[in-house]
């Protein structure tokens, strides 16, 4: 005899299938063992199922595209610098002092962060990946880890036999199960910092392994400007050249694409995660999603690291992205509410290649409840009401119960999986230390 299908009801919910955001009221979604969805529905009889009765508002748990979670020991440093110094003079001789305990920690408390903010997928790219996917497994999150290829660290001996080449190769093996939280990509870090022919050579390797490359592309205006005057052309027409572009690919960024960049992406379907508020920190400019939402290029939502942002919740890249585009295009139409949040969740997913963002059958069950009837929501009447409320005013005080597969990790607006207290303090003393 099958075990019985935990349900889940609600007096609302958002779908976000088939890249369209639908409300429903009444309703229940139900969860089986392995931490899928199997309907989405009016609510039924309670036959052959456990159901709870949770109330407010049931939608996809976030997604960010775009994280360095461990910088969380690094919050706020280096404010006031544009990205070269900021990484030359702030963040490089700090992640130099980084321990793996150190990065393990970082990592742990950026997972309760966002899954206390909803946010239950996260795309890392950093160092010590097997600290990082540690940490997130004691949280219960979901994370696309990325080795990250720094051209100073690991260029020398990218291809040895100890090399960051077969680290990424062990790391997928022991690690990368679509069928779990975890799974692994490769992320060089950018054109203008690991040499092309080596950004090749990993686009290579990810397209081997049939899994994600994660790059940082045209975040500033002039990154690009000793590579694209050796080749003469763009960085995107470079990376196209030599085949970076091919497979699935996430471009981190892409604020400085011109329309023939945005054509290239939406040929090779280049997904882009875009990260309005680290970009306006670091003053790198606006990236162009008008441009590319018309081009039909898949664009997600990511946070960047604490250092240039200073938080992981998600929910002000979900306001600030229509709100850019509309000042940019001085058109208050452009990404519309359900548009935007299509881009925190479904599409999110779709450029991390993984089966979330939606309420759906057969999508893993990585929801959130939001407390819908909070005074800062009302009133809400109709359907599109609650997607605009949603959008514009739901923050991580909002967010009240998190399941990831199924599981609850959240409960009360607190997560329950690992200890936050001493997370935080430990933090508190390895991020002292850090900027001593």
């Amino acid at each position: 005899m099958s075990s019985p299908v935990r349900v889940l009801r609600c007096d609302a919910l958002i779908t976000c299938v088939d890249d369209t955001v639908a409300v429903r009221r009444n309703a229940e979604v139900g969860i089986s063992n392995s931490g899928r969805i199997t309907h989405v529905s009016d609510h039924r009889p309670a036959n052959d199922t456990v159901a709870a009765d949770v109330g407010g508002l049931l939608m996809p748990g976030l997604v960010n595209t775009h994280s360095h979670g461990p910088m969380t020991l690094l919050r706020g440093v280096g404010d006031g610098l544009a990205l070269d110094r900021w990484l030359g003079e702030a963040i490089w001789p700090r992640e130099a002092k980084l321990q793996p305990g150190d990065v393990e920690w970082g990592m742990r408390m950026a997972s309760i962060e966002m899954l206390e903010a909803g946010v239950t997928t996260s795309c890392e790219m950093y160092f010590a990946d097997d600290e990082i996917i540690e940490a997130v497994r004691s949280t219960g999150g979901r994370i696309v880890c990325t080795p990250g290829v720094v051209g100073a660290v690991h260029l020398s001996s990218l291809h040895e036999p100890g090399g960051r080449i077969a680290d990424i190769k062990r790391l997928h093996t022991e690690h990368h199960d679509i069928e779990s939280l975890v799974t692994v990509g490769v992320a060089p870090h950018s054109p203008y910092d690991v040499p092309i022919e080596a950004v090749a050579a990993l686009a290579a390797l990810a397209r081997d392994l049939d899994t994600l490359l994660h790059i940082h592309i045209a975040e500033t205006e002039t990154e690009g400007a000793a590579l694209e005057a050796s080749y003469g052309s763009s960085t995107v027409s470079i990376l196209d050249d030599h085949g970076v572009l091919d497979g699935n690919v996430l471009a981190a960024h892409s604020v400085w694409l011109s329309p023939s960049d945005i054509a290239v992406f939406a040929t090779r379907n280049v997904s882009v995660a875009h990260c309005p508020k680290s970009n306006m920190k670091l003053g790198s400019g606006i990236a162009p999603i008008v441009a590319m939402h018309a081009a039909g290029v898949n664009v997600g939502l990511g946070t960047d690291g604490v250092a240039s942002n200073d938080d992981l919740e998600l929910w002000d890249e979900l306001q600030l992205t229509p709100l850019l585009a509309r000042v940019s295009s001085e058109d208050p139409s452009v990404l519309d509410a359900p548009t935007s949040l299509l881009m925190a969740t479904s599409r999110g997913a779709t450029a991390l290649g993984l089966n979330t963002g939606t309420l759906a059958p057969g999508s893993w069950a990585d929801i959130i409840r939001i407390d819908l009837d909070h005074r800062s929501f009302q009133p809400i009447v109709t359907d599109a009401d609650v997607v605009q409320r949603v959008v514009w005013n739901a923050k991580r005080q909002h967010v009240t119960d998190v399941w990831v597969g199924g599981s609850p990790v959240v409960t009360a607006s607190e997560v329950t999986t690992v200890d936050a207290i001493e997370t935080t303090e430990e933090v508190k003393r390895r991020g002292t230390r850090l900027s001593a």
